[in-house]
């Protein structure tokens, strides 16, 4: 891993903020801005998240067309706009597939994926593509399914979500490596 500290870092410090990011979206436009927009961080989550000890930045391998990313991606962000010891940056996963390939979900380039890295960017954790028990019932029940059945049930599942499941399992991997016990 050590040799791909440097060009990590240089990846990372070129790849756009999510606001940025967002301005180059073009598939799913509409959605993608209406979800970034109403997207809110619990108050008792937004305070566990400023007891976080460190500074990490977060890397998120994304794609505009990919409906987990619009469910995700947006309260990651906000995660991060709120929180003083992170910084998260988004970068396309077509154009990253290294990063990707080292990162597969039961071996498929699942996304959205995140990725933790320490000030020296070294890797410490990673989350994704979706919230456990979300992902859990897509490989059992959803798997029976048709693709437009599944992503109607995934996307409501975020709507009553509203982000707490992604914000408090992302809280869950931040705590474990701030500490030191990932």
């Amino acid at each position: 891993m050590t040799g791909r500290r440097a060009p990590l870092a240089a990846r990372w410090g070129a790849a756009p903020a999510f606001a940025d990011w967002l301005d180059t979206v073009v598939r799913h436009r509409d959605v993608w801005l209406a979800a970034a927009a109403r997207t809110a961080i619990p108050d008792a989550l937004v305070a566990r998240a400023r007891d976080l000890a460190g500074h990490w930045h977060l890397l998120v391998l994304t794609e505009d067309w990919c409906g987990d990313a619009i469910d995700a991606v947006p309260v990651l962000a906000r995660l991060a706009d709120c929180t003083p010891a992170l910084e998260l940056r988004c970068l396309r996963r077509d154009g990253n597939l290294d990063l990707m390939d080292d990162h597969l979900t039961d071996g498929a380039r699942s996304i959205p994926k995140l990725l933790v890295y320490d000030d020296a960017f070294g890797e410490r954790g990673s989350w994704g593509p979706r919230p456990a028990e979300l992902q859990a019932w897509v490989l059992r029940e959803g798997k029976a399914l048709t693709s437009a059945a599944r992503y109607e049930h995934i996307h409501a599942w975020h709507a009553r979500d509203g982000g707490r499941c992604v914000v408090t399992e992302v809280l869950n991997v931040l705590e474990q490596v701030a500490s030191g016990s990932a």
